[in-house]
């Protein structure tokens, strides 16, 4: 139980990657603040940390309106007291050709993506500072470390993404503040489903499941990656044993891609 008395703040956390990362942090002892926009998912999630006996907090939040993060941590401290995690997990992907990009669009996947994980941070990083303590930990991508032809503003994103964490690493490692981001790769979601009609169907003319048996053949491990996968990343880098790394870009991807 290396969380024992810890609290976490996960968003977006009512399905997928989220609500694997609250369940296992949940499994490691912590409290977890669900803060997720569909309130139905997010009480759904609650419900299944306390089932593991632990606390839990489900909070409608918008991370796209800074009044909401703000309230998100308030709300976190004056019912739990403490803020120890803050996972960045809530995201959005479009699909589109470049010149079909619109600044709509573009700007939706960017304030999700990129813009609310900075002031999400920014909404904590005074109770950590207080603390002397913290831990943030956000969902980038190996998109952010590749190209892609029809999803430029979400590989920008998740760019954005790692350069946030390097900055916030540098900028809070004196206060004992840790700062990574984990790159998955092609992860079993709804997201993924969506990437299957958009980019499979929409953008290439392939059937789905076509599109996704040649996503797998390109997966050195030779499977595709679960939610799970990726919550044990996240796992490990809110623990004390990675306590001497920070500023870090992990990869999951099952040997997608290796830099």
């Amino acid at each position: 139980m290396d969380l024992d008395g810890q609290t976490a703040i996960v968003t977006g956390a009512g399905r997928g990657i989220g609500r694997a990362i609250a369940l296992e942090l949940a499994s490691m002892g912590a409290g977890v603040v669900v803060a997720e926009f569909n309130q139905e998912t997010s009480e759904r999630t609650a419900g299944e940390v306390r089932a593991l006996g632990r606390p839990a907090l489900a909070l409608r939040t918008d991370v796209t309106r800074r009044a909401d993060l703000e309230t998100m941590a308030k709300r976190t401290m004056d019912e739990l007291g403490r803020i120890d995690i803050l996972v960045n997990n809530a995201g959005i992907y479009r699909a589109a050709r470049p010149l079909d990009v619109t600044e709509e669009i573009w700007d939706n996947v960017m304030d999700i993506n990129a813009k609310a994980v900075f002031f999400a941070s920014q909404a904590v990083l005074p109770h950590m500072l207080a603390a002397k303590r913290g831990n943030i930990i956000s969902l980038a991508s190996m998109a952010g470390k590749v190209g892609g032809p029809n999803s430029v503003p979400y590989n920008t994103s998740k760019a954005a993404v790692i350069s946030i964490t390097k900055s916030l690493a540098l900028a809070y490692a004196a206060d004992g503040i840790r700062v990574n981001c984990v790159c998955p790769g092609f992860v079993q979601t709804d997201m993924w489903a969506l990437l299957e009609r958009e980019v499979g169907g929409g953008l290439m003319g392939v059937e789905p499941a076509e599109f996704t048996r040649q996503r797998l053949a390109q997966i050195p491990l030779g499977r595709m990656e679960t939610p799970e996968d990726v919550a044990n990343v996240v796992g490990f880098l809110a623990s004390s044993k990675s306590s001497y790394m920070t500023g870090q870009a992990i990869n999951v991807t099952g040997g997608l891609i290796m830099h």
